[in-house]
């Protein structure tokens, strides 16, 4: 029954404003018995749902609006006011159809992502014979094809043929990406041109859109302090304006004066007006690929005046390359690189699969190598048996530790190496250094706009803490113009630092690739993990995440976060200044009860329009348009 009248409530609105219609009519006709039967039938008709949803508050020991409502109805009924029954459950209707309508549009980011999601999937039989299914009927391992025109139905990676690849569904970037054999993808990303076969790693609720989808709405439903502050208030406001009401009528002997002060103050804007900014700005993030996890955490973001760095994969493009290998006391070249790399088979490190990646670059057979033990050391290097030969590779404290003295020579040009921008990694086989292998990464391109534009939007401090050595550091610092950093830090170095800026009274922001810098993520106020596609650690650990990998990202998050909480306040303004102005109307008796019904339904709907503005906030834009109303300035 109730599910029913729910589900046409729009045609009760309509029926209603018809009744109401009719009843002015029959009013200009001098027919006031037809009059009274189609306001009351109106006022009865439309009171309906607002009545049952009443109900259902008090049976959850909760005072609504709907609540309020329903009793000043039942007032006015009693008093005879048929006019002001109809209009204001008509009005109170017509304003929740108006709100459920622009809500859902502020929701329209996370919508489009839907909507966005692949149904099909062309897959590839043993027989060499193709078969269309459904995407949820997809499973790893299966052979996938997708032709010019089609979505991506599951993660994995291209086995054969090449394509341009718009992936603004996963990382907010409309230019396309070219992906060749090897190369992941991604579900609910394009092919523009092009043509693939893919193996699927990852489906279903697996991958890595519809896990986007699930944070978008996780992050929508979460309230900031602010929504969990105003609805604390509401559940005492609520029942003081009953109270108040009820003051008024004791004080004036008017009931039709309490009955307008009840409807007037109910608090519709003032609940509203927080989550509605909150839904709009999270689904803005998800447009541009940025998923920011929940009003508490755009609360705190706007807060943040510190930002801490790690350097390789966040200030740099994470794709370092060996940019030189230099040998000692006539060591070969690729001897040296097929034992290092066998070695560095059991680290994760970056640094380390680079060197791994040299060697496949160089077509060094390293399959056929054995490794008989092996131990990767955090933060320092690694330590192996290959083939018989003890190899470590690593920085200085490894060498230290290991008791590997580094000749004058050797620390000169590994110092050399470091000041022109490269990480010199120490090679020793059989307990003597025997060469060191220069690796270097670039600077992000829009590093340093995207920091100058953090620094103006209200960031003090700027600081990279790196595992890297303190020259290369150095080098990466001077050029983005960094306030600080630390270099040869581990892990826990990191965690301690953050928790010392902490310490001191700074909200800090850390950012880093999301598998390394895990625990300094968790550590800080806000987390934030870049990681192109997102990696699943990176999704779970940090508060923000960056799904394009692009710095410029992470200032528009931070831009929209002071955006978000300056519309919220904006909106608490709007709703609290309306209820004052209306009260302080009825009091002097300038305001009535139809007449301040409608503007407490505007008032609702000004709120909402006002969060709709964030659905369509571009930090981009608000620069250029500051630019552009700028007055130039003459010496």
């Amino acid at each position: 029954m109730i599910s029913h009248i729910n589900k046409h409530k729009n045609h009760i609105v309509v029926l209603s404003g018809i009744l109401i219609a009719l009843g002015f009519v029959f009013d200009f006709i001098g027919s006031e018995n037809l009059k009274n039967d189609a306001l009351i039938s109106a006022t009865l008709i439309a009171s309906v749902p607002i009545f049952i949803k009443a109900i259902q508050a008090l049976r959850m020991k909760a005072f609504s609006i709907d609540l309020l409502v329903s009793i000043a109805v039942i007032g006015a009924l009693y008093i005879g006011e048929y006019t002001e029954s109809s209009v204001v459950t008509f009005l109170f209707l017509f304003g929740d159809y108006l709100e459920m309508r622009t809500l859902e549009k502020t929701r329209s980011s996370l919508r489009e992502l839907v909507d966005m999601a692949p149904q099909e999937a062309t897959v590839l039989r043993i027989d060499g014979k193709t078969e269309t299914i459904s995407v949820e009927d997809v499973e790893e391992g299966d052979r996938v094809i997708v032709h010019p025109g089609g979505k991506v139905p599951v993660d994995g990676k291209i086995i054969s043929g090449k394509a341009s690849i718009n992936e603004a569904a996963i990382t907010g970037e409309s230019e396309p990406a070219s992906k060749s054999i090897n190369d992941n993808i991604f579900s609910g990303t394009i092919i523009d041109t092009g043509y693939i076969e893919m193996i699927a790693e990852r489906v279903g609720e697996d991958t890595t859109f519809a896990k986007i989808i699930e944070l978008v709405e996780e992050a929508q439903e979460s309230k900031s302090k602010a929504e969990k502050f105003l609805d604390k208030f509401a559940n005492i406001y609520t029942p003081s304006v009953v109270i108040l009401s009820i003051i008024v009528y004791l004080v004036t002997r008017e009931l039709h004066l309490a009955i307008t002060f009840l409807v007037i103050a109910c608090p519709g804007a003032l609940v509203i007006g927080a989550p509605v900014s909150n839904v709009a700005g999270i689904g803005n993030g998800a447009k541009y690929g940025v998923l920011i996890k929940g009003g508490e955490i755009m609360d705190k973001f706007s807060k943040v005046d510190t930002l801490v760095f790690d350097k390789t994969g966040t200030l740099t493009k994470g794709k370092p390359q060996v940019t030189d290998i230099h040998v000692f006391n006539d060591t070969d070249e690729n001897t040296l690189l097929r034992l290092v790399a066998k070695a560095e088979t059991i680290s994760e490190h970056h640094l380390g699969q680079t060197i791994v990646k040299e060697a496949e670059n160089r077509k060094i057979n390293i399959v056929s190598m054995e490794i008989t033990d092996g131990e990767a050391i955090k933060g320092n290097g690694i330590k192996a048996v290959v083939n018989n030969r003890q190899i470590v590779a690593g920085n200085r404290k490894l060498m230290k530790a290991e008791n590997i003295s580094l000749e004058n020579d050797v620390e000169l040009y590994a110092v050399k190496r470091e000041k022109s921008g490269n990480s010199a990694i120490f090679i020793a086989i059989d307990g003597e250094i025997s060469g060191i292998i220069s690796i270097a990464d670039q600077i992000r391109d829009d590093a340093k706009q995207a920091l100058n534009q953090m620094r103006k939007n209200g960031v003090k401090k700027i600081i990279m803490l790196t595992g890297d050595n303190e020259h290369t550091a150095q080098a990466v610092a001077t050029e983005l113009g960094l306030d600080e950093f630390h270099a040869e830090l581990l892990p826990e170095n990191k965690v301690e630092f953050v928790k010392r800026l902490k310490e001191m009274g700074h909200t800090v922001a850390m950012a880093g690739d999301g598998i390394n810098d895990a625990p300094a993520i968790a550590t800080a106020d806000i987390g934030l993990a870049m990681g192109e596609g997102g990696t699943d650690i990176s999704m779970e650990t940090a508060d923000v995440v960056l799904m394009a990998d692009k710095l410029m990202q992470f200032s528009h998050a931070y831009s929209l976060s002071k955006a978000t909480t300056r519309n919220m306040k904006q909106n608490i303004f709007i709703a609290v200044g309306v209820v004052a102005i209306l009260l302080t109307g009825v009091l002097m008796g300038n305001v009535h009860l139809a007449s301040g019904m409608f503007i407490h339904e505007a008032s609702v709907l000004v709120v909402i329009l006002n969060a709709m503005r964030l659905i369509r906030f571009n930090h981009k834009d608000r620069k250029k348009s500051k630019a552009a109303n700028a007055v130039p300035t003459h010496a």
